[in-house]
């Protein structure tokens, strides 16, 4: 059980406190699965260049985790945990991976925005993403596509 840095809660209790509401827990998470690309990300989403992203569906089965939805509020984490922004989900599109457009490449911000660099580094990330699943990517896999804006800094 991995331990929630406490600018967590701080920030989550500003968030409501600005917006005159008794706080509760906001869930927390770092993008992708190393600390450069996490940063980074982080980074982007701050700079407002990082909008959207992006995770198979297989990973929220074999995961157990809900499914995003339009309102869900989120805090961004750089790789070690420490709050950054409350996003919020703006639109949720599950696409198939050879179907994802290069608009949405741009929307998630990373790398040089081309769809090219989309697929490349994402095909990389969802065989990293779904090792030790009973699921091996393939290119009509189901990606959520979800769409964000940051909310609170």
């Amino acid at each position: 059980m991995s331990t929630v840095h406490p600018s967590v809660s701080e920030l989550s209790e500003r968030y409501f406190r600005f917006k005159g509401e008794p706080a509760k827990e906001i869930a927390s998470f770092y993008f992708c699965d190393n600390e450069i690309d996490a940063n980074e990300c982080a980074d982007l989403v701050l700079r407002q260049e990082k909008r959207a992203t992006a995770t198979s569906l297989w990973w929220f089965e074999f995961s157990e985790e809900e499914l995003p939805k339009t309102g869900d509020n989120y805090i961004v984490t750089n790789w070690d945990g420490i709050a950054l922004c409350v996003i919020e989900v703006e639109k949720v599109e599950i696409v198939p991976f050879n179907e994802v457009t290069s608009e949405f490449a741009v929307i998630e911000g990373e790398g040089d925005k081309s769809l090219e660099y989309w697929r490349k580094v994402h095909w990389d990330y969802y065989h990293r993403e779904l090792a030790g699943s009973k699921f091996k990517p393939q290119k009509d896999m189901l990606i959520v596509c979800e769409y964000f804006r940051v909310i609170f800094q």
